[in-house]
């Protein structure tokens, strides 16, 4: 994607807690002579050659699923919290903009099976329930409920290049960039309150 220097992210440790913390991206990839895309949790993890790559899985009835056999290169899309900008926040004539954070990841996926499929999905599973009142486990489920797995495709994505862009008004000057927070914090919307958490991580 275009990353104008001055948004361009590049620290690693920043990155990672980015895409942990907005995992449910969009996996795009070429089926059938057009681009396809499916929203999906990808997870980054550590596989055993000690190399981090996204794990997920689709329904094998997605023909997204029989393109990974004669074309491995895909593309990963995750969104953090964005907002509209006005301009009216600034003390100067200006034209609006938007403020966001995104990550695409390029990497070559491989088709992962038996227990590698079980372990991914009880990986997935116990993150998400963690905080659950009554925890579902994989583990419990029976082995009709399993069977269900026949259903999907699951696979690791060995990743080759992240690009990650971090566009939160960095170009403003001190004044203007205090009172987008004020501004965005006033507007009472999740996303917006959101861009102006992280603004403030950031401040001049």
């Amino acid at each position: 994607m275009y990353i104008p220097d001055l948004y361009k992210n590049k620290d690693k440790e920043s990155i990672q807690k980015f895409l942990k913390e907005n995992a449910f991206g969009i996996l795009i990839n070429q089926t059938n002579g057009k681009l396809w895309a499916t929203h999906i949790p990808l997870e980054l993890e550590i596989n055993k050659e000690g190399e981090e790559v996204l794990h997920g899985h689709i329904a094998k009835e997605n023909p997204q699923s029989t393109a990974f056999q004669t074309n491995d290169q895909v593309l990963a899309v995750f969104t953090g919290p964005h907002s509209y900008i006005s301009s009216s926040w600034y003390d100067h004539e200006n034209v609006p903009t938007w403020n966001y954070s995104a990550v695409h990841v390029y990497g070559k996926i491989k088709i992962i099976k038996g227990d590698a499929v079980i372990d991914s999905l009880t990986k997935l599973v116990d993150k998400y329930e963690q905080n659950s009142k009554c925890p579902v486990r994989v583990a419990d489920f029976s082995k009709k409920t399993m069977l269900q797995t026949r259903g999907i495709v699951a696979f690791e994505i060995k990743i080759e290049e992240i690009q990650a862009q971090n566009k939160m008004s960095q170009n403003r000057d001190a004044k203007n960039y205090s009172n987008i927070i004020l501004e965005l914090e006033k507007t009472e919307n999740p996303q917006s309150i959101a861009v102006a958490k992280e603004m403030t991580k950031n401040k001049k």
